[in-house]
């Protein structure tokens, strides 16, 4: 017998609500992806510089950081939903302006100004959909709902920019871009058809607005006092600055060290792209049958001999193979921190911690991408990657010794006591 059927309910693939969310992210997935490949071709065609590209990428980024820190407050200020709806109309509008520009000529400026602000959409959307998950299923199916969420965006990550490079070079960059564009208003319709369950809100906890410094800092406070969630932290801070530039060295290694094609890396990329979907789908069974904990430390000592192995692999398969391996266990980590989470934070406080989380966890990438492709030109892909896989392998033994290593009984964070606010409401009144 299923678990759904043990317990009376209908699989999660005919809940009806989470069927309408699921296929609006999807959507939302499928724009981000085409905008991946399709913004940098558009920028390509009109300036022929990769500089002016780096540029764009940077002001785009530094955006969507700032919108990552006082995500988070908007998120647990306000109503999820809407603010999801609003990032994707916003999006679509933006968007739609470039290709409609382009009409009248090259007008790069426009996307220096259209390009920050919808990466800040993003993130903001991102942050709400994170925390909008705990309002559309059961605590214990939270789990489930992100393996299949996140399965999506993995295929999302693999098919939009293929569709997107056929769209551009048989119609332009600028189709491409339209194309995007409306894929975010399927999603703000589909996102407009459901409504998400109330947010359950502490009254011993609810205090009066603050600064928004402040109340980010709320979710960094928790953050940090939530043993298994300050434990995690500091782990996945060590692994991102280990692991950020894996993929820079990856491409390097096949194409300098293999002496393989573009044509050859974006292979590589796209079947071993099929490994985080493979991710998605086992994660919750294996959370179900070895625990928080096993499951883990497992998933990210995994990582660690599939990223020295791939330095060392002198074959273009070999390479694929070990890839895929590190994007499932990538993938099992991943799911299962999130959904943690997700768990055992107080709804209200949710969006801040999530801000808080990322801000903190990826605060270390940049500076490890540079280290680790500086070190892979001096020294070679096969030393940096067997020093990058011992030091994920240590994070993973690491994991034994805190507690992560018990996590995963936790007790719901919604407790007697509380009681429903709209979903994403103002906690403060």
């Amino acid at each position: 017998m299923s678990r759904s059927a043990a317990t009376g309910r209908a699989p999660l693939w005919r809940d009806r609500t989470f069927g309408t969310y699921w296929i609006a992210q999807s959507l939302s997935a499928a724009g981000d992806s085409f905008a991946y490949l399709a913004v940098p071709l558009l920028v390509l065609q009109a300036t022929g510089s990769v500089a002016q590209m780096g540029l764009l990428t940077a002001v785009a980024g530094a955006a969507s950081v700032v919108a990552g820190v006082f995500g988070g407050v908007l998120v647990d200020r306000y109503d999820r939903r809407t603010l999801m709806i609003v990032a994707d109309l916003t999006r679509l509008v933006l968007y739609s302006l470039v290709p409609l520009a382009w009409l009248a000529g090259a007008q790069v400026w426009l996307l220096f100004v259209v390009l920050p602000i919808c990466e800040a959409a993003g993130m903001v959307f991102q942050v709400a959909a994170v925390t909008a998950v705990r309002n559309l299923v059961d605590r214990d199916r939270i789990t489930e709902a992100n393996g299949r969420l996140q399965a999506t965006y993995a295929a999302a990550a693999v098919l939009g920019p293929l569709l997107a490079g056929v769209v551009a070079a048989r119609f332009g960059p600028a189709t491409a871009i339209a194309v995007n564009a409306g894929s975010f208003a399927l999603s703000a319709a589909g996102l407009w058809l459901i409504r998400l369950r109330p947010v359950q809100v502490d009254l011993d906890a609810v205090t009066p607005r603050q600064r928004p410094l402040a109340e980010f800092l709320a979710g960094a406070r928790f953050l940090w006092r939530q043993p298994v969630l300050r434990a995690l932290t500091v782990l996945l801070s060590v692994f991102i600055f280990l692991t950020y530039g894996f993929i820079d060295v990856l491409i390097y290694h096949v194409t300098h060290d293999l002496g393989g094609s573009e044509g050859t890396v974006g292979t590589v990329l796209g079947l071993a792209a099929l490994g985080t979907v493979a991710g998605a789908l086992l994660v919750a069974p294996l959370r179900r049958r070895r625990g928080f904990g096993a499951t883990w430390i497992g998933a990210h000592a995994i990582c660690g001999f599939a990223v020295a192995g791939v330095g060392i692999a002198t074959t273009v398969p070999a390479v694929t193979a070990l890839t895929a391996v590190y994007l499932c266990c990538l993938s099992v980590g991943g799911i299962c921190s999130m959904s943690l989470r997700q768990e055992i934070t107080p709804d209200h406080l949710l969006g801040r911690v999530t801000s808080a989380f990322w801000s903190t966890h990826y605060a270390l990438g940049p500076a490890g991408a540079v280290v680790l492709t500086w070190a892979a030109g001096r020294h070679g892909t096969s030393v940096v990657t067997l020093a990058a896989g011992a030091g994920c392998l240590l994070v993973a033994i690491g994991g034994l010794f805190t507690p992560v290593r018990r996590a995963g009984a936790e007790p719901a964070a919604a407790q007697p006591g509380m009681r429903a606010a709209p979903a994403g409401g103002t906690v403060g009144g």
